[in-house]
């Protein structure tokens, strides 16, 4: 998928935290300790490995494919892609409210391990909490 391409599937997922550009997502592509792993062009996750921790910096699911594995495919993917490039721990940052991906995080052997208060910013100017999640390679 382009950047073009995942900001627009993007923006059909994500209203807080904000949805990323594709200038966004180009910058990430740049990097060389990114990965994007696609499944069906229906979803993608956007993740980075380095000095031993991997962390999921989004994870997006067209809204019509959603309930179908999709998201637990990509997630497998990231964990095996993680310790191929040397990750011993993996973390992530989820909207508090996110409830479908706190179940799906969980299902894959993360488990909370810290909050940030008012992290995201909503459209309507409120605050939203952040989960960390975390579990081991």
């Amino acid at each position: 998928m382009t950047p073009d391409q995942r900001a627009a599937l993007h923006a059909l997922c994500f209203r807080s935290p904000p949805p990323w550009s594709a200038g966004d997502f180009a910058g990430v592509d740049a990097d060389p300790l990114a990965f994007t792993l696609v499944e069906a062009d229906a979803g993608f996750l956007t993740g980075r490995a380095v000095a031993g921790e991997a962390e999921v910096l989004t994870l997006a699911v067209a809204p019509q494919s959603r309930r179908l594995g999709l998201g637990a495919r990509l997630m497998g993917r990231f964990l095996y892609q993680a310790r191929l490039r040397g990750a011993e721990r993996a973390f992530l940052e989820v909207a508090a409210d996110n409830a479908a991906a706190i179940a799906l995080y969980e299902s894959q052997g993360f488990a909370r391990a810290g909050l940030r208060r008012a992290y995201y910013a909503t459209p309507e100017g409120g605050r939203i909490d952040a989960l960390v999640m975390a579990r081991a390679l």
